[in-house]
């Protein structure tokens, strides 16, 4: 550290600690624990050793939930915004309350044309950078495909963890974005950027068409076949890969799958005379069509078999190696309106699967849509395929779901290996402070008896036990104690009880830093040794 970078580190700390508080984030005392632990004052621009070291990153491990399962649930979403006030404004042909992916608002003027605007944002669902910034852009434009219309520009959108990792990582997953507009012939103009402990990108595109002549996900008729253009199961791979369950091959084909742009799909459909679209991201297969066939008052019949699957895509979801938006998913469509009973649970899952940068699912006259498969396949979409048809009609729309091979998706009990037993068993240490005391023999003059240690358990216990102040302050309180008296059991224990109780990372760190406080540089010392431990 040169002598300009020290007195800005003091100017910086000495502020701070006469506040109480860290100036970049309040939430934190000075000197925070990672100046505590790495000689790293983030405030002051420095950087955190992750962020400095030349290792490979690996994205999927700075992040809760993989690509589009990381959006909020449907259902839940819905009741959130719930009561906001209704567009009344004669340019808006399509806003947000209409539910279609994108909206749709005149130009200026007495043009023809209409302005087609979306934004999309999610967090990364592989490890490349590179190679998040082009999923990131084909999915944001998706949308503007799956109205059948043009993509003109775009600004893009960036959290980023600054102090985390290095600059060249968020660099790389702009260059990725940006290369794959202008693949798809857009300009990227600006965009935002926001200093974010979690990453997640996205771009807000612009586009055209004709004023009446956008597609939306309404308009489905009797007779109508039902075809998907890219295969299922982005969310159930991008999860397991997270976790070490899924193979090379599987997560290469779902980034190269995500990476593709639904362009071709687009012009292609409207050539073979849609009726409805939609692209399949987050909210699942069904979670789309349920929008669909409820809009267009219709009932549809899937064939599961017919579904493009990427591959291994059976065998993770008949071991249950699904992620939770799958439940989610689930719960935001009406039970009412589907049959799944010809189905497996694991044949569920992937209906209920969260994908990213997913097909367009399109709904066209079964007389063009075997012509509309073939010519896909012809440029290269090689998954396209019928995957139903639109059987009657239905008031509040209807969904049914068969299969001739259900016992193949039949769930799989999976046995714990002798190496992930181990992992998974807890070993159990006794902390001075732990609720349950010590077994004592009572034979040592030294120790007490047996009974003292019980009433020593029970006084804990009680002491423990939430009342005036609740369970989770009272874990932190016991941790920062922990760490004032050097109890490393102790620190083990509350830590874990802590979180369980539902205290965050920063809480934890908060309620360290005040033990350290009280106990000073050997506690600092003894912590540091107890945590690389």
């Amino acid at each position: 550290m040169n002598k300009e970078q020290a007195e800005k580190r003091r100017k910086i700390m000495s502020r701070s600690i006469l506040l109480g508080h860290c100036v970049c984030d309040p939430r934190k005392p000075c000197p925070c624990p990672n100046f505590m632990d790495f000689d790293v004052c983030e405030c002051a621009g420095e950087k955190l050793p992750t962020a400095k070291s030349a290792g490979k990153i690996k994205l999927t491990e700075y992040v809760k939930s993989a690509g589009c399962a990381s959006k909020i649930a449907k259902k839940e979403l819905f009741e959130m915004i719930k009561g906001l006030p209704d567009i009344k404004d004669s340019r808006v042909l399509l806003g947000s309350n209409s539910g279609d992916d994108a909206g749709v608002v005149v130009f200026p003027g007495d043009s023809k044309q209409a302005m087609v605007l979306t934004v999309d944002v999610f967090a990364p669902s592989v490890d490349d950078p590179y190679t998040f910034g082009q999923i990131s852009a084909a999915n944001s434009v998706s949308d503007i495909y799956a109205m059948g219309a043009k993509p003109w520009s775009a600004l893009s959108i960036i959290g980023f963890p600054s102090s985390l990792l290095p600059n060249s990582v968020m660099r790389e997953i702009l260059r990725g974005g940006i290369d794959k507009m202008q693949e798809a012939g857009i300009s990227v103009v600006g965009g935002h950027s926001i200093n974010d402990e979690n990453i997640k990108c996205g771009f807000a595109v612009f586009g055209y068409c004709e004023r009446d002549k956008y597609i939306r996900n309404a308009g489905a008729r009797q007779g109508d076949a039902i075809v998907l253009t890219k295969p299922l199961g982005v969310g159930i791979a991008a999860f397991a890969g997270q976790i070490g369950q899924a193979d090379k091959k599987t997560l290469k084909q779902i980034a190269d799958s995500m990476k593709s742009l639904n362009k071709t799909s687009s012009e292609l459909m409207l050539k073979h005379g849609v009726h409805a679209a939609t692209d399949v991201t987050g909210y699942s297969l069904l979670g789309h069509m349920s929008e669909i066939v409820k809009n267009s008052k219709v009932e549809a019949e899937i064939d599961f078999d017919a579904i493009p699957l990427f591959d291994g895509i059976r065998d993770l979801s008949r071991k249950g190696i699904c992620p939770g938006a799958v439940e989610r998913n689930r719960e935001a469509v009406p039970a009412s309106i589907l049959d799944l009973s010809g189905i497996s649970e694991p044949q569920q899952s992937i209906v209920f699967c969260p994908e990213t940068s997913g097909g367009l699912l399109v709904f066209m006259p079964v007389k063009n849509a075997g012509k509309y498969v073939c010519e896909l396949r012809r440029r290269g979409i090689s998954s396209a395929a019928i995957i139903g048809r639109v059987t009657g009609k239905s008031p509040k729309g209807f969904i049914r779901v068969v299969t001739k091979h259900k016992e193949e998706f039949n769930p799989i009990k999976i046995k714990l290996e002798k190496d992930m037993k181990k992992k998974t068993e807890v070993k159990k240490e006794t902390a001075c402070c732990a609720v349950e005391g010590a077994q004592l023999s009572g034979k040592s003059s030294s120790l007490p008896s047996q009974s003292a240690s019980d009433t020593f358990g029970s006084y804990m216990s009680a002491v423990m036990a939430p009342g005036a102040i609740d369970a989770k302050h009272k874990k932190l309180m016991a941790l920062a104690l922990s760490v004032a008296t050097k109890c490393e059991p102790c620190i083990k224990i509350n830590t874990d009880g802590a979180r369980e109780a539902g205290a965050t990372d920063a809480e934890i760190s908060e309620a360290v830093a005040i033990g350290i406080a009280f106990g000073g540089a050997p506690t600092a010392m003894f912590y540091n040794t107890v945590k690389n431990n």
